[in-house]
């Protein structure tokens, strides 16, 4: 599988699913339907946490995943974005995490295998959000050094959510929205863990996101000192998703494409929210911007994060059909150090 995925980008420019949250959010479901028969005497609030659907209400979630194959998405990603034990702690589902994720894993698995053909394969990105905690940052702005979780309980917890995701047979592994790159080095320590019992680990995918224009991630990195921070772990490929839309978007793509000698994701949101917290960019909106950064030779997977539909992958699908992916640049070997920005040590004369 790794091969062959390798292969298709190699010849195209693949395809990423749009926004579960949006699409769950779309369906309205209350909190009955968050708790099913299951859960029914939880004693804790249960609405909102998305990722119990894949144990509560599995149609919902596996026809989600099939409106976007049907839309054109080569890659679909998991029900898992806050299926870890520190974000499932709001719930009082921390015990379900291994559950969680192996059941979205095998939803999204019978997904792709219903709509995958020998000429166009369908895969599986497991998917491991930022939790909701930051390891980089105090939450109390009178005692800097205060954290509410260590290195070592994000590394846990994201190792148990990869370890699921693993064993439920997904293509790759997407660490996504990351706004900590501390939260992210604990992520790819743990996946680096699982190597070393002898896991299959598969192909590695990082995301991280811009918060606002000043082009920096949440703790203060600009797109190339990330991609420095994280560039050991040799990914499949480097991305951004979520904050922006995709006009605000572009330039710090751009920033990435020119230094990460791998592939390059770009999964923006539809635009910027409203006052409502709502997203109005229309598809076709979304699809020409990643429509022309294809033609500029900036990315090689495309998708939607928050307010993208269907409707969304279709037209950003079709706006990138039968256009060359990005080639993958060959970068000299030399120091590269980051700290909030890249520092590249010149050659020798």
């Amino acid at each position: 599988m790794t091969d062959d995925i390798r292969r298709h980008a190699a010849e195209r420019i693949l395809v990423l699913d749009g926004a579960m949250g949006t699409m769950i959010q779309a369906a309205k479901p209350d909190e009955a339907a968050y708790r099913g028969t299951r859960f029914a005497g939880h004693p804790q609030d249960v609405g909102g946490n998305n990722e119990l659907l894949s144990l509560t209400a599995p149609e919902m979630i596996r026809a989600i995943h099939e409106s976007f194959l049907d839309a054109g998405a080569d890659i679909v990603c998991t029900n898992t974005f806050s299926a870890t034990a520190i974000s499932q702690a709001d719930y009082g589902l921390e015990a379900h995490v291994a559950e969680l994720n192996a059941a979205s894993a095998r939803l999204a698995r019978e997904a792709a295998a219903s709509r995958a053909t020998p000429e166009r394969p369908r895969w599986v990105a497991g998917a491991i959000g930022p939790t909701n905690q930051t390891a980089s940052i105090s939450p109390d702005v009178n005692d800097p050094g205060v954290r509410k979780v260590t290195f070592d309980g994000l590394a846990a917890a994201y190792g148990e959510a990869a370890r699921a995701l693993v064993l439920g047979g997904v293509d790759l592994l997407l660490v996504e929205t990351v706004f900590d790159t501390l939260n992210a080095k604990a992520a790819l320590y743990a996946i680096a863990m699982l190597r070393e019992e002898g896991l299959a680990v598969p192909p590695l995918m990082i995301s991280g996101t811009i918060t606002d224009r000043s082009g920096r991630t949440l703790t203060g990195q600009t797109p190339e000192a990330f991609w420095v921070s994280l560039s050991h772990a040799r990914p499949f490929s480097v991305g951004l998703n979520c904050a922006l839309g995709a006009g605000e978007m572009r330039p710090h793509i751009r920033a990435l494409a020119e230094v990460a000698d791998t592939r390059i994701s770009a999964y923006p949101n539809a635009g910027l929210p409203n006052e409502m917290g709502g997203y109005d960019e229309t598809p076709e909106q979304t699809a020409a911007h990643l429509g022309e950064w294809a033609d500029a030779g900036l990315v090689n997977l495309v998708g939607g994060c928050c307010g993208t539909t269907p409707e969304h992958i279709r037209a950003i699908a079709d706006a990138v059909a039968g256009k060359p992916p990005r080639a993958i640049p060959e970068r000299p070997a030399r120091l590269r150090l980051s700290g909030l920005e890249m520092f590249e040590k010149e050659a020798a004369a």
